[in-house]
């Protein structure tokens, strides 16, 4: 499931993979896409990428003498559950690919393709930014801090932390499995009332009498929660690689499974939050643990591991070979299909709430029962 760091590294898969190419003709969309038509058309153009959060901005600028005239185009995508950037040979277009850039003669005919198996992802024309999203945890720390800290009482805050770090109002970037670490790191209960882990954050001022070099190590000896919120991702980011996934290699997802010290590991326990989203976590799960939730912990790698175990584990690769170049990273799709509810940003809206009642069921992936993903703001 793509979070911060993944719209952020398929930004520059996208810009380094579109470096040099000419762009020519129609943009196609996949009939069975229930996302907007892109009415773009250009003789010659290039096609640049910039990330926000949980968003993607792609831009269409026409080359000088391009026909017809017109100016540049922007589209911003949410990558919803499964979303990704490819560039393949056009008589050789991966699955899924809902959304078809081609490059013009006379090089090698190949497309960029916007990959989304479960349709959940989102792309609207205009270039704007989706409103009421907070400043990017990536590349807006300073003033992502200040949003949440003048914003507490908010009644987002009441909740507890880990469900309030999936709002996207506030922490626009965190998903599951960044909420995990962060809390992990801090041995933080994920259960706390977030106001109560913040509030005293709004107190916290450095020394005068410090050197900013000190004041620098300080930080990076002793980060509070919300600096965690800005480093965590940039970590994932310098890992690099092309994700993986069905488009990658066993050794991008190696990296990010020995990266993770929480999420999905052997000794954690995991709980369900309102939402129906697993968090795991160690210890204590704090005050506001849901009434009669099973805290779960998942086995050493050398147990034995029933159904339910293997259903959950949100870290079994791919074992599917590489055909495209692709730009997803983030950990694997779990086997259980989650259908996705509004549009609110108070949730992780690629992490829509699971009715308890409600049994999980397998549904293939390209039918009408998924085509509401246009109801999901990622």
């Amino acid at each position: 499931m793509p979070e911060g760091p993944e719209l952020h590294l398929a930004s520059r898969f996208v810009n380094e993979a579109c470096r040099g190419l000419v762009f020519g003709g129609c943009v196609e969309k996949s009939p069975v896409s229930r996302n907007p038509e892109v009415p773009f058309e250009s003789s010659a153009y290039c096609i640049s990428s910039s990330a926000r959060g949980k968003e993607l901005r792609l831009t269409l600028s026409p080359l000088p003498g391009a026909e017809p005239p017109r100016g540049p185009l922007a589209l911003v995508f949410r990558f919803g559950m499964s979303g990704s950037f490819q560039l393949a040979p056009r008589d050789a277009l991966p699955a899924h690919a809902h959304l078809r850039f081609y490059t013009a003669p006379p090089g090698p005919p190949l497309a960029l393709c916007f990959v989304d198996i479960r349709r959940f992802g989102h792309w609207d024309l205009g270039g704007e930014w989706q409103p009421g999203r907070g400043p990017c945890v990536l590349l807006e720390y300073e003033q992502f801090r200040e949003n949440v800290l003048r914003n507490l009482a908010d009644k987002v805050f009441d909740q507890p932390i880990c469900e309030a770090l999936l709002d996207q109002r506030f922490f626009n970037g965190i998903g599951n499995y960044l909420r995990a670490e962060i809390l992990y790191r801090l041995r933080i209960p994920p259960f706390e009332k977030a106001r109560e882990v913040l509030e005293a954050l709004q107190q916290r001022r450095p020394s005068p009498e410090l050197t900013l070099s000190q004041k620098i190590r300080a930080k990076l000896q002793n980060p509070d929660l919300l600096e965690l919120c800005h480093s965590v991702p940039k970590e994932v980011v310098q890992l690099g690689g092309k994700g993986y996934g069905p488009e990658s290699g066993e050794d991008d997802f190696a990296a990010f499974r020995a990266w993770l010290q929480c999420y999905g590991m052997p000794g954690m326990s995991s709980l369900r939050d309102r939402r129906g989203r697993t968090i795991w976590f160690q210890g204590d799960p704090g005050p506001l643990a849901p009434k009669g939730g099973k805290s779960r912990k998942k086995k050493s790698k050398g147990a034995q591991q029933g159904p339910e175990h293997r259903m959950e584990d949100p870290l079994l690769p791919s074992t599917a070979p590489p055909r495209t170049r692709g730009a997803h990273r983030g950990p694997p799709e779990q086997s259980r299909v989650e259908q996705p509810e509004g549009t609110s940003l108070q949730q992780d809206p690629e992490a829509p709430r699971v009715p308890e009642k409600l049994r999980p069921r397998r549904i293939k992936a390209d039918t009408p029962s998924l085509e509401n993903e246009g109801t999901a703001a990622s």
